[in-house]
């Protein structure tokens, strides 16, 4: 369509076959000629965003934003459209999947729990494990329902550091390895299913999903959503807590799943720039010298007249005590145009306590 974001498919053929293949968040669609002389093989790789999904209606009456289009030569025809409102999805040409992107929780469910387990000391795990899971590189396929389901069912607080929850999955492993180190791959499977962790729940939980007897994901069928709202356990279910994590993605939890629930979402600690000792002190100007006159005459007190005068008058009482100390400014030098000679920090400090001293 015109409107869409998308790079133009330089393919055409008179009678082609789709198929698709699936890995993570992308989806990626594959346009085979039936006559293999007519043209080579395009592939194409989907992205969603928010709204994104795959269309089959008829051609006279398209969806408003059905950005690409595959007609059929049926009589009427049809048309499979990639229909995005918000225009977050895109495609691109090519078959390559998304470099940043790891293994598919559902697809490469082994390939998965080792790229998490052997990368904790990433800094994304320094973050809310609740932000960690929706990092696609290494939980590629978990939004942010999926990620509700999850921590709910494993009573995980959302906001605990990654690291922290995901290093006692290796105690736990070894665990169960030095209790029966002879257990059956059957058997591994039936104590995963009693006492599955949390990599496991990201391999199981859209398994739910994807296996259900109805397509819970249906927009044309009112009563299949009904059934996926059903299914869900935290996520948008009335009496779960929210809150909006530093992405601006709001997530869902229970209370007494885990305990207090946190006034706020945790914010990162802001970083205070040093001063520049070796940057250079600004000059005074004859604006500046208007508004401050002390500028161009007495200097600030230092820190040791006010050590001495400290001891002198002995510790002060009431609020005084608690006065934080404030570093004074460098004084500003003094323009040439109002004084012709340079006075030294001798004379300077001795001007400043009173004592005589030539001009």
């Amino acid at each position: 369509s015109a409107v869409g974001r998308g790079p133009e498919v330089p393919f055409r053929s008179e009678a082609y076959r789709i198929s698709a293949l699936a890995r993570g968040k992308e989806l990626r669609l594959t346009l085979s000629p039936l006559d293999a002389d007519a043209a080579p093989p395009q592939d194409l790789v989907f992205r969603f965003g928010m709204s994104g999904s795959f269309r089959l209606c008829p051609a006279a009456e398209l969806p408003r934003h059905a950005h690409l289009r595959f007609l059929t030569r049926e009589s009427p025809p049809r048309a499979l459209c990639f229909v995005d409102a918000r225009r977050f999805g895109s495609w691109r040409l090519g078959d390559a999947w998304q470099q940043e992107r790891g293994p598919c929780v559902v697809s490469e469910y082994q390939a998965f729990r080792e790229n998490v387990l052997r990368n904790l000391d990433d800094r994304a795990f320094d973050k809310p494990i609740c932000e960690a899971l929706l990092n696609q590189k290494y939980f590629n396929g978990i939004g942010n329902y999926l990620r509700a389901e999850i921590l709910y069912r494993l009573k995980i607080p959302p906001f605990e550091k990654a690291r922290t929850v995901l290093e006692a999955l290796k105690d736990q492993k070894q665990e169960r390895r030095k209790k029966d180190p002879s257990l059956t791959l059957s058997k591994k499977v039936k104590l995963m299913q009693k006492n599955p962790d949390l990599l496991e729940l990201c391999h199981t939980v859209p398994m739910e999903v994807i296996a259900a007897e109805k397509p819970l994901f249906d927009p044309e069928h009112s009563d299949n959503y009904a059934a996926f709202k059903n299914w869900l356990q935290c996520y948008l279910v009335p009496g779960m807590n929210s809150l909006r994590d530093r992405s601006g993605r709001t997530i869902w939890f229970h209370v007494r799943a885990w305990g207090q629930k946190p006034q706020k979402m945790p914010r990162k600690k802001r970083v205070q720039l040093k001063a520049d000792p070796e940057a250079p002190t600004p000059k005074a100007t004859s604006r500046t010298l208007k508004r401050c006159p002390r500028a161009a005459g007495t200097p600030p007190k230092s820190d040791e007249k006010e050590e001495r005068e400290e001891e002198a008058d002995g510790p002060r009482k009431g609020r005084a005590r608690r006065r934080r100390r404030v570093t004074p400014a460098p004084a500003l030098p003094e323009p040439e145009v109002l004084l012709n000679t340079r006075r030294s920090r001798r004379m300077s400090a001795r001007r400043g306590r009173g004592e005589a001293g030539s001009p």
